[in-house]
């Protein structure tokens, strides 16, 4: 089976689920969009109701939503609890603001006797969204909870390691009273995603995933003449400038690029380190991702993950190996990991030259790049120096000049003294491979809308 539950801490397989068929693929996209109908004149008010009790029930079985993704993925049990929050707190957002967010607007015309301009907001319909295995509620959350408050209509196709985190929001869905077909997990397969895409009554698809992947999926969208948002990889820059408090930046790199295990789209893959303080931020960095405690994410004590699966730890330690084949030097941190469980040693990798391939690579793990600038503007070259451009972070005691340094950063989100962070009154999405299109906040909320003029004209308006 391609969907399946297998513990990465214990590698045991707890649970299989059998593939969609055509004809559910099918059910589910007629469920759709015959409920797209009514959903789309339901008032803002009546989908904020939903929207608010999904919030509420994630708080409320708390333990048990986090205990599903810690099993399936392997997060810290302290992270899947925070990934629960967060998936309320963007529910809650659209509660507070979607119907301010999609208000009609008056358009100034040049001649008021005309006649008046307005700019509505209209859901298209059904939509699809594909999403990743790091974050199995968070990723759902961030579309579902914009794009429902719209008044369109969702299909799910989730990661197939976390099947029981999709059918957990389905069953959320269904419990804050969504109507029946407003909201479909489908085990879809990758055939089955083209047929989607071609029916005539869905109108878009938003994917947060690989490269690869985005490519294939906005290819077929493309030719389907659909509406898609990429949200793709990342290799994010963590750029130290001379007069960076030491310790504390030392505290948020080791936090930035191992949180979930090194497995975030926004985590902290490249230290771009000035020269005058390399040394000191390279053996402070050595001493903090030696400290990592990696074990049972259960429990308590442990502070790294293990990997979401076997094949990803080989496929992590087959990247470095290249790397380090191609010229760069690596540094395995800390306590040997222990061999139960889907863990790679933490490892730093340093003399990655310009003709390094690995250079350009996402590694997405516990692997970090460190880089030497000769200054600030090295260390601005060295972070654009990506075919990625999603997030990225400049630390200094001078914010104001930080700031500055930020805007130099080519990317979609630079956070001043804080590895890029995700919250849900903060708009997500990048430039160049990491994608296009934003998620969350009234960015978000427009992607998937009909943004439609209505001109009242006089009709004894000149010609």
């Amino acid at each position: 089976m391609a969907y399946a539950t297998t513990n990465p801490y214990t590698g045991e397989v707890l649970r299989t689920f059998p593939d969609a068929t055509d004809a559910e693929v099918a059910q589910a996209i007629e469920g759709a969009h015959k409920t797209f109908l009514s959903w789309r004149e339901t008032s803002f008010a009546e989908r904020a109701k939903v929207m608010q009790k999904a919030a509420d029930l994630l708080r409320k079985d708390a333990e048990a939503y986090a205990s599903i993704l810690t099993t399936e993925m392997g997060k810290l049990l302290s992270e899947a609890k925070a990934e629960v929050e967060l998936s309320a707190e963007i529910f809650e957002y659209y509660v507070a603001n979607a119907e301010r967010l999609l208000a009609p607007e008056a358009l100034p015309v040049a001649r008021a006797a005309e006649g008046k301009a307005l700019l509505v907001h209209e859901p298209l319909g059904v939509l699809l969204c594909i999403e990743p295995w790091n974050f199995p509620y968070y990723q759902i959350a961030r579309i579902i909870a914009p794009q429902l408050s719209a008044g369109n209509t969702m299909l799910l196709k989730h990661a197939s390691n976390v099947p029981q985190s999709a059918a957990a929001f389905e069953t959320l869905m269904k419990e804050a009273g969504l109507p029946d077909g407003a909201f479909k997990n489908l085990y879809a397969t990758r055939s089955q995603i083209e047929l989607i895409l071609n029916d005539p009554r869905v109108h878009g698809v938003a994917l947060t995933g690989s490269e690869g992947a985005g490519s294939i999926i906005a290819s077929q969208a493309g030719k389907a003449l659909k509406k898609s948002t990429m949200e793709l990889g990342g290799a994010d820059a963590f750029v130290v400038l001379a007069d960076a408090d030491m310790q504390k930046t030392v505290d948020w790199a080791v936090f930035g690029r191992h949180w979930n295990g090194g497995q975030v789209c926004v985590s902290s893959k490249r230290m771009i380190i000035v020269d005058e303080v390399y040394d000191a931020f390279l053996d402070r960095y050595r001493e903090g991702v030696a400290g990592l405690v990696a074990g049972d994410p259960f429990d308590p004590k442990t502070t790294l993950a293990p990997l979401s699966s076997q094949g990803a730890a080989d496929e992590i330690r087959d990247k470095i190996r290249q790397a380090v084949s191609l010229g760069a030097e690596a540094q395995e941190i800390g306590p040997s990991v222990p061999n139960q469980g889907a863990f790679v040693q933490p490892t730093i990798l340093t003399e990655v030259g310009e003709d390094n391939p690995a250079r350009y690579w996402e590694f997405f793990g516990p692997v970090s790049m460190v880089f030497r600038a000769k200054d600030e503007d090295d260390a601005v070259r060295i972070a654009n120096d990506s075919p990625f451009g999603l997030g990225g972070s400049v630390f200094t005691s001078n914010p104001a000049h930080g700031a500055e340094v930020a805007k130099k950063i080519s990317t979609g989100m630079v956070f001043v003294n804080h590895p890029t962070m995700v919250k849900a009154d903060l708009p997500f999405g990048g430039v160049r491979r990491s994608g296009y299109g934003r998620e969350l906040l009234g960015l978000g909320i427009k992607e998937f809308v009909n943004h439609k003029l209505i001109d009242v004209v006089d009709i004894d308006a000149p010609f």
